[in-house]
């Protein structure tokens, strides 16, 4: 009997809840971005409102209910996890949120425990539009919010993307949409070779944009913000633009490929000349280990003097372009040894020629 209880219980508990059935006691742990995507607070805001008396503080410094469901953005609570180091403000002003970020998100933890909790879709974004801009992503984010509140917690929590727990509407411009959808694009393509927590998690952090939080100021903010991190983060993978004087009708040219990540990258480069006076090869399953940079031999044959570019593209192993490409701008001044036979033969064939056609014309006359 006692067994049948426990397997009841246990039922209940892991049973989805959904908003109706909870209503009147959903407690929601939410707030519009404070962190920028470079790192620093905006300002000192969540300070206070961590305070006792502060929006969120009021929320988590109450008597203890047994019948409440948490519903909380794992993205706030990792905005709280960074307070409660050595942060910096982009501000003047220091930073006096330390201690008070501890002790909310400890009695964050201590109120919840043992209760119903689910996690939202990393950001709290806006549930419908994320959905219509890019739905592959939305699902990172109920996957990447569940698992940031469950290590922020140390405890196992619900995602339920079907529950309808996200309230609100975002007003993004379209301006601003097609800004989201570009910054998106470019570190999804990065991911396709580039496994490194850091971009994992600015990929994540794209979903804040999208929440019903942002007044029009913020979402601006916050989207020059995003978009200057998105190109510091593109360009740690990256090769090296060049000009070079050639001499020699073959010849290997140093190319340049830097890696920033804190992991090894292994990529194909893609060497094309926009025209036919050179011949170059490309590069497959070239491994560049993390932090370094590392030095190609690009050989070239010449097939015509003169200056030609060549676009150097770092591709995945279907072809699709990772970063902004680099142009490497060759000057040839000799001319290949083919080159030169063909036009000596061709000289050869036209003195003969030549030479022909008068003997053809003495001995018109001597007749």
């Amino acid at each position: 009997m006692k067994r049948l209880i426990a397997l009841l219980v246990m039922l209940l508990v892991l049973l989805p809840l959904s908003p109706a059935k909870a209503a009147g006691s959903i407690v929601r742990i939410t707030s519009m971005a404070h962190q920028t995507f470079t790192g620093e607070f905006r300002n000192d805001d969540l300070a206070q409102e961590l305070t006792p008396s502060g929006a969120l503080g009021q929320l988590v410094y109450t008597p203890r209910s047994n019948n409440k469901t948490w519903v909380i953005d794992a993205a706030l609570i990792d905005e709280v996890i960074a307070m409660t180091g050595d942060y910096t403000l982009a501000t003047d002003a220091t930073p006096a949120g330390k201690d008070i970020a501890a002790a909310w998100l400890k009695q964050l933890r201590q109120i919840t425990y043992g209760q119903q909790v689910v996690a939202l879709a990393y950001g709290n974004p806006d549930v419908s539009l994320a959905r219509r801009l890019a739905p592959s992503e939305l699902k990172n984010y109920y996957a990447f919010g569940k698992s940031q509140l469950e290590l922020a917690l140390g405890r196992t929590v619900r995602s339920e993307p079907d529950g309808e727990w996200s309230t609100g509407k975002s007003g993004l411009s379209f301006p601003l949409r097609k800004a989201y959808g570009d910054n998106r694009k470019a570190l999804t393509k990065l991911s396709r070779v580039v496994n490194d927590a850091e971009l994992i998690i600015l990929r994540a952090q794209l979903s804040k944009l999208l929440s019903p939080k942002l007044d029009k100021d913020s979402r601006d903010f916050y989207s020059y913000s995003a978009r200057t991190a998105v190109e510091a983060m593109v360009r740690k993978l990256r090769i090296n633009s060049g000009k070079y004087q050639i001499t020699t009708s073959n010849v290997k040219l140093p190319v340049t490929v830097i890696n920033e990540f804190d992991a090894d990258v292994t990529i194909n480069i893609s060497l094309l000349p926009i025209n036919s006076r050179v011949i170059v090869d490309s590069f497959e399953a070239v491994t560049i280990p993390a932090q370094s940079k590392r030095q190609l031999e690009m050989v070239v044959d010449v097939i015509a003097p003169g200056q030609t570019t060549v676009t150097a593209q770092i591709i995945d192993d279907e072809g699709n372009e990772i970063v902004p490409e680099a142009t490497l701008t060759l000057n040839s001044t000799v001319i290949d040894s083919r080159v030169t036979w063909f036009t000596t033969g061709a000289a050869i064939l036209l003195l003969l020629a030549g030479v022909a056609q008068s003997v053809r014309r003495v001995r018109r006359r001597v007749k």
